[in-house]
């Protein structure tokens, strides 16, 4: 029922008490409050209690409760320390706060409400320590890195309404407790499969900000594909002018200039995730081979592709041009790309002999170390002679035989690292349901409870756990076409392996996740993400 606020002297009250004791305490740090401010800090009275400390995605390694919660108000300051790294997290985080809540949020090197500081907290490069109570909220870490995923948190303990980019008028309250958290795994990977579908520099910054919200500190790039070629090489430029026109389906295709490609790892960067291009080969190979006839063995190239088959296109091996080509593709490319990695792909290789996967892989391998990048190939790699320090992506199902996965044990035992993207569990590009309108079937029907509940530290027998380096969740892109059709097909399953990658083993537990995954939702309205709606998950009602 709603009443006339001049009928009501206890809200009068209320709203009264409220004011002198925001006067005195709460905005000591800064301002008076505004009249608005105060009506909303009754109306806070009202409300819900703060989100708990708990309640995210990822979840934390650890939370311990109590206090009195902080309230951001129009007096409320960023302060940070006299560092470049913290400074341009600090202005991250008030360029997300100030559309919503419609405060100035200055950075400042004094007083404030949120602090975020540099110190040795014993939480390695990207962990970090939230404290929340009513005179403030201090993050604390190691590094900007850290400073930056405890930011996240931070984002995910306020209203969802805090993604908004216009004003709400409301409390804007943190729980009062301490997180204290770091992740499982350094690697914690997403791919976005540019090449079957063409997405633009925007699109792929939109996904990156969305990776950045769950901690994802890897986006695998995959450039090449017998579809499209998607990266400007000047040493053979017909690769992505003529490579590069076309798509699955005939569509007009694109590619990134060299320009647009530093755009995307720049903006990456500063969300603290690392870009690991892929250039596929020996296999998936027929963009390049249409572009450039030398490059087959009987020196013919064959018409672009746009339909989805694999497993049809091969390099030729036994030509030295193959290595010239692959030298200068990875020297190039390596020169664009500041990050550790450059995956060369060498799956579904079904044109290539096993003698001659091996020897192309030997030859290759040694290219990638000579321009200062580390080997990264799916897990077929294992079948050669993986590089030291190489990481193979392990994509396999359930019922991958027992030979290729001991193959890939074997290597994880002689000192490969692994990836694990089980295609039957994060492959993004799998359907929900037989109904659902967007993806693939070929590795099963893949609802969110299967996407989060498995462990990889304990997925592939044999492997050591000691080998396992992180998880990845790719998304190929054959029925993918829009930035809606990312999320959909990303949401809410993405979040899941997110958390395998961050969280402790201990705190993964379908029950309690699928609650913090259903307290997202609201988030994602806010933001605009189009998600599948899973009847697994319980979403809120209102």
């Amino acid at each position: 029922m709603r009443r006339n606020h001049s009928s009501t002297p206890r809200t009068g009250r209320v709203l009264g008490s409220l004011l002198l004791a925001l006067a005195a305490g709460a905005f000591a740090l800064g301002a008076a409050p505004t009249v608005p401010e105060a009506r909303a800090a009754a109306a806070g009275a009202r409300a819900a209690a703060p989100i708990p400390l708990g309640r995210v995605v990822p979840a934390p390694a650890s939370v311990t409760p109590g206090g009195a919660p902080y309230r951001l108000t129009r007096g409320t300051a960023v302060r940070v320390d006299d560092s470049a790294g913290v400074r341009r997290v600090g202005a991250y985080l008030a360029g997300i706060l100030r559309p919503s809540t419609g405060y100035p949020l200055p950075l400042t090197d004094h007083g404030g409400g949120i602090r975020l500081h540099l110190a040795k907290t014993g939480l390695g490069a990207e962990g970090y320590r939230l404290h929340s109570g009513p005179d403030g909220v201090t993050l604390t870490a190691d590094t900007p890195a850290g400073l930056f995923h405890g930011v996240q948190t931070l984002r995910q303990l306020l209203p969802a309404a805090v993604e908004k980019k216009t004003v709400s008028r409301r409390s804007w309250r943190i729980a009062g407790g301490t997180i204290e958290d770091r992740p499982r795994y350094a690697y914690r990977g997403a791919m976005l499969d540019v090449s079957r579908h063409f997405f633009g520099v925007d699109q792929v910054k939109r996904y990156i900000d969305e990776l950045a919200l769950y901690k994802v500190n890897e986006l695998h790039l995959h450039l090449s594909d017998d579809q499209g070629w998607r990266i400007a090489v000047d040493s053979w430029p017909r690769l992505s002018s003529y490579g590069g026109a076309t798509e699955v389906g005939g569509g007009k295709g694109g590619y990134y200039t060299k320009a647009q490609y530093r755009q995307i790892v720049s903006y990456a960067a500063s969300r603290y995730v690392e870009v690991v291009p892929e250039i596929d080969m020996p296999g998936h190979t027929n963009a390049a081979l249409a572009s450039y006839a030398k490059l087959n063995c009987d020196g013919v190239a064959p018409p672009r592709y746009t339909g989805t088959s694999v497993g049809f296109s091969s390099l030729c091996v036994s030509k030295d041009v193959t290595y010239t080509f692959v030298d200068d593709v990875v020297r190039e490319l390596a020169a664009l790309t500041p990050g550790r990695y450059l995956h060369i792909g060498g799956d579904e290789a079904h044109s290539t002999s096993h003698a001659d996967y091996v020897t192309f892989m030997d030859r290759v391998q040694p290219i990638v170390a000579k321009y200062g990048k580390t080997v990264i190939g799916w897990h077929q790699l294992t079948g050669a002679h993986p590089a030291k320090g190489a990481l193979a992506q392990y994509w396999g199902l359930d019922g991958t035989s027992a030979a290729e996965k001991d193959q890939v044990a074997q290597a994880a035992r002689n000192g490969t690292g692994l990836i694990l993207s089980p295609a039957d569990r994060v492959y993004l590009d799998m359907k929900y349901t037989k109904d659902t309108r967007l993806g693939l079937t070929w590795a099963g029907l893949v609802e969110v409870r299967r996407s989060y509940d498995w462990d990889p530290g304990a997925y592939l027998p044999g492997a050591p756990a000691s080998a396992v380096r992180g998880v990845e969740a790719p998304l190929w892109s054959e029925t993918l076409k829009t930035s809606a059709d990312i999320e959909y097909m990303a949401f809410p399953r993405l979040p899941g392996a997110a958390e395998l990658g961050w969280s402790p083993a201990v705190t993964h537990d379908w029950d309690t996740y699928k609650v913090r995954l259903a307290a997202q939702a609201p988030r994602w309205d806010a933001l605009g993400i189009r998600y599948y709606k899973s009847p697994q998950v319980p979403w809120p009602t209102s």
